[in-house]
């Protein structure tokens, strides 16, 4: 169990250090320069969501196609609201952090963009974009608490649905497979 964790916790860091190499790529390539092909580098995004898959398939012990068939777009939705969720900053289970220092400077520098990258988190929210937009731009009190709300309604709508994506998996999982299930951070 703690070597499946382990292997998690390796591969989101590949992944993310695979997208950052990526992005220096694509700079060097805007300029003609370094690395001549186009893309990410070697990190496909839906490579790296199969194997996940099949360890997950591995460590829920299914051995059926039925019984996988059953489960698979269980966790893949599990794992999409998940991705959905950290767009409103933080992680689903709360302990978001605001923007870090010197993020004005880096977004002036990226074109206004330092905010809107996509990656394991996904598109930023209309809420929170507009909520750190107020923010940036030293909106009044009255207007930062209409957009705080919307936010705060948004994210809480979004962390419901994820409440019945892990109850539509918990459902057809046994005991065994929703330990596993919570240890691998699937569910609560």
């Amino acid at each position: 169990m703690t070597k499946f964790k382990q292997l998690l916790v390796f591969a989101f860091a590949a992944g993310a250090l695979s997208l950052g190499s990526g992005n220096a790529l694509a700079q060097g390539q805007a300029g003609g320069g370094v690395g001549g092909g186009g893309g990410r580098g070697n990190f496909d995004p839906a490579q790296f969501q199969q194997r996940m898959m099949d360890r997950y398939r591995e460590e829920f012990d299914i051995k059926s196609d039925d019984e996988w068939k059953a489960i698979q777009p269980r966790v893949e939705k599990v794992m999409q609201v998940r991705r959905e969720l950290m767009a409103f900053g933080g992680n689903p289970f709360g302990g978001g952090r605001g923007p870090r220092p010197g993020a004005n400077a880096d977004a002036n520098a990226n074109g206004g963009n330092q905010n809107r990258r996509g990656g394991f988190r996904g598109e930023p929210s209309p809420e929170a974009d507009s909520l750190q937009k107020a923010i940036e731009a030293k909106a009044s009190g009255d207007e930062i608490k209409t957009k705080l709300a919307k936010y705060r309604d948004a994210r809480k709508a979004k962390e419901s649905e994820l409440d019945k994506a892990q109850d539509d998996l918990r459902k057809v999982l046994t005991v065994k497979q929703e330990a596993v299930a919570v240890m691998a951070g699937l569910l609560k």
